[in-house]
């Protein structure tokens, strides 16, 4: 029945293997050992989701592009910053400035306030089903991520944001997927608190 279900769904037989390595990813980076790890798993987590965005309307390719860009950004920032760690983690003294970068990193990833310039204008551009997936499972593996390392200063900095903004940001909005992201933005404020 579930097999049916993922057909009725995707009428795609690729789209149904890309789902797959989508779990696997947001999986494998939270049952991760090591910070490596979990960068590995959510590189699979975006690789695998890209192609599920992808469609042949101009809007959908602009919103692909535009995640794919803000994903690959915070990628490399925290790769950055793992690196940084493990280098660090050498000389056995904590770094502020390596968590902070991790932890900022995380929230890109997210779409968390103030890092969610690109949030609202992904969610215009994605079909339903792919809003939904976008507001919630990806954003498992970075909210476990951010458990690991809460930094306090950041954390209160990005609690109010989230929440002013997602407040105030759906407040004007005549299109439904961008009132959903904003109102997104503000339950990640509530999340994180």
């Amino acid at each position: 029945k579930v097999l049916i279900l993922f057909f009725l769904i995707f009428n795609n037989s690729s789209k149904i293997i890309f789902f797959g390595i989508l779990i696997t990813g947001t999986l494998i980076s939270i049952s991760a050992n090591s910070w490596l790890g979990a960068w590995i798993g959510l590189e699979i987590n975006l690789l695998a989701f890209i192609p599920l965005i992808r469609d042949n309307k101009l809007i959908s390719t602009e919103a692909s592009l535009k995640y794919f860009l803000t994903q690959a950004l915070a990628s490399s920032v925290f790769l950055f910053a793992v690196i940084l760690f493990m280098l660090n983690s050498r000389k056995r003294n904590s770094n502020y400035f390596i968590e902070i970068i991790i932890f900022s990193s995380l929230l890109l990833k997210r779409g968390s306030a103030p890092f969610h310039f690109w949030f609202p204008n992904v969610i215009e551009g994605l079909s339903w089903l792919n809003a939904l997936i976008l507001i919630t499972w990806q954003k498992i593996a970075p909210l476990i991520l951010i458990s690991y390392v809460i930094f306090k200063p950041l954390i209160i900095i990005s609690i109010i944001l989230s929440g002013l903004i997602g407040a105030l940001g759906g407040l004007n909005q005549t299109s439904l997927r961008k009132l959903i992201a904003y109102s997104s933005i503000n339950h990640l404020g509530w999340i994180l608190a």
